[in-house]
């Protein structure tokens, strides 16, 4: 099943309204994020880098990984009252305005 950025914000307010703290501080999600992306990273490098797993650890799913650094990525813009569809549009906006003549495209 197919969400919107939307829904996907919606569905994470819902599940976090319902604790007192819904969002921790600032700080700590930034810091969540990071070790999110750390984990990402982690992942990546046992996929296609140069650092193997150690005999004693498990390969991790990388689509899981990025689901958890997406769920910290959705929990600041709700925090902070951000659209993040709306975000991607100004995005979108800029790779096919200011940066459509910036990268080699395909023959």
């Amino acid at each position: 099943m197919e969400k919107t950025l939307e829904e996907i914000q919606k569905e994470t307010d819902v599940w976090a309204s319902q604790f007192e703290r819904p969002y921790f501080s600032p700080l700590s999600m930034v810091a969540a994020m990071t070790e999110e992306c750390g984990e990402v990273a982690r992942v990546m490098n046992h996929l296609y880098g140069d650092k193997k797993l150690k005999q004693s650890e498990e390969l991790k799913d990388l689509g899981d990984e990025l689901a958890d650094l997406l769920f910290c990525i959705v929990c600041i813009s709700n925090d902070s009252k951000i659209s993040l569809e709306e975000a991607w549009e100004r995005k979108v906006e800029k790779l096919y305005g200011r940066d459509n003549e910036r990268f080699q495209r395909k023959m």
